[in-house]
């Protein structure tokens, strides 16, 4: 899995790194059930520090992309890919949003109106 992240982005590193290993599940890099290099290789590969790599993965976690198990590692989740593609969607209108002006409140409140 090739991983790269964007200096020129301004979010934290560890949405940097879900949002590249989000956009790996979504290209096809690696599917439900994979396994994911330790977070030690990854923090390697990409020039930052191992916690920073932790604190993506939980973030992926705790979303329902990735499943952590004891003595297996961390492995993408079943339905992951799908779930991946919507975060990724989500996370652009939320941007676009802010870039225009609004809120996430307002947002919240602009899908709630949608019949």
């Amino acid at each position: 899995m090739l991983l790269r992240l964007d200096v020129a982005d301004h979010r934290p590193l560890y949405e940097q790194v879900a949002g590249a290993i989000r956009r790996a599940i979504a290209e096809g890099e690696c599917g439900p059930g994979d396994r994911l290099p330790p977070a030690r290789d990854l923090s390697q590969a990409l020039g930052v520090n191992a916690n920073t790599v932790l604190r993506g993965l939980r973030a992926l976690r705790d979303e329902g992309v990735l499943e952590f198990r004891r003595g297996r590692g961390v492995t993408v989740a079943d339905g992951a890919d799908r779930r991946s593609v919507l975060l990724d969607r989500v996370g652009d209108l939320v941007a676009e949003a802010a870039r225009l002006g609004y809120s996430r409140t307002d947002l919240i409140e602009m899908i709630r109106g949608i019949p």
